[in-house]
């Protein structure tokens, strides 16, 4: 793993904070939505195919702010749409850093180098760009529906990196990825320098236009198994080591939709950032009101039947870490011999 000692302190903290008052829903991340708009248009993605009037919109640095303080999770996710093109990332980064939380900022870097020439962003240790990587060049750029992009991301990775900010990467794999050249992608991304690296398999947005490419779970659990064992020691994940083993399939997680909660401008999406079953006006009615059994594997609801994507098992594997010596323990090898 690579995620920062004072990172994992805080967020230890914060979970134990929650078991011992006896919580058994509490968010780790809020998922963070100032807008929907973007500069690519991704065949697998689910977030960009509103009409233009709803694609024009966006959230003020104050409902942000709001909902963060709502939430209270230590953790603040900033996808979109594009949240580079958001017209107050700068202040809204800065707020969130300044009340000391661990900001992940999802960006595909075209406007990355931009950004941080004109001066909107400073390094911190509570500040991470999350860069959209979906593999090697040929992969990366058929995924994201444009040549030249994977370029232009390698491009503002290294800016930022010398400018002195953290910078991780975030792939989704789905049908028809070569393990064997995702192990160079995992090679590449390390040479380049990023802190550590988070993977996961693709949630079947019904509005996406390309539904043939999504992956089941078994074929996951293949995919992910061929990919990640014998991992070599330089590969850093940014990601729970039992997350990882969860989708090799050496554990049997179920969704926990609440740790992740995801607010944009529509509200509180119910139940989680895939899925859009009605909004809730404040985070206190969407966990106090969803009915969190309907959905999961183990709930026999058609739509999460093969979801494995990390908003939703993250935070279960976190919960399991701590929940017991045992997980703690595993976890703690696993991080000190590289091993999965």
């Amino acid at each position: 793993m690579s995620v920062p000692l004072s990172q994992m302190w805080a967020v230890a903290a914060y979970v134990l904070r929650q078991r011992l008052r006896g919580r058994r829903r509490y968010p780790l991340v809020l998922m963070l939505e100032p807008l929907f708009r973007c500069n690519l248009a991704c065949a697998g993605c689910g977030k960009i195919q509103y009409p233009p009037q709803i694609l024009r919109k966006h959230l003020s640095v104050e409902q942000c702010l709001r909902a963060v303080e709502e939430c209270g999770a230590p953790m603040v996710s900033i996808p979109g749409g594009e949240p580079l093109m958001y017209p107050e990332i700068g202040p809204l980064v800065r707020e969130l850093v300044a009340r000391k939380k661990y900001v992940y900022l999802c960006t595909n870097a075209i406007l990355l180098g931009e950004k941080l020439a004109a001066g909107l962003f400073e390094p911190s240790k509570y500040l991470s760009f999350s860069v959209h990587m979906d593999g090697l060049r040929a992969e990366h750029d058929e995924a994201v529906c444009r040549e030249g992009v994977f370029e232009e991301a390698v491009a503002g990775i290294r800016e930022a990196l010398a400018r002195g900010f953290r910078v991780t990467t975030n792939t989704t794999l789905f049908e028809g990825t070569n393990p064997l050249r995702m192990r160079e992608f995992f090679d590449a991304m390390m040479d380049l320098g990023v802190e550590g690296m988070m993977i996961s398999p693709g949630y079947s947005y019904s509005k996406a236009p390309d539904q043939e490419h999504f992956l089941r779970r078994q074929r996951a659990h293949e995919l992910f198994s061929r990919m990640l064992s014998h991992p070599k020691r330089r590969w850093k994940f940014n990601q729970s080591t039992l997350f990882l083993q969860f989708l090799m399939g050496k554990h049997d997680f179920e969704c926990t939709p609440w740790g992740n909660p995801t607010y944009n401008m529509f509200g509180w999406q119910r139940p989680c950032y895939l899925l859009q079953e009605g909004y809730a006006s404040s985070f206190a009615e969407l966990m106090a009101t969803t009915r969190w059994e309907q959905y999961g594997q183990r709930s026999g609801n058609d739509k999460c039947r093969d979801c494995m994507v990390h908003c939703g098992y993250e935070p279960t594997a976190v919960h399991h870490t701590f929940a017991s010596w045992r997980g703690l323990r595993g976890t703690v090898v696993a991080t000190l011999t590289g091993r999965l």
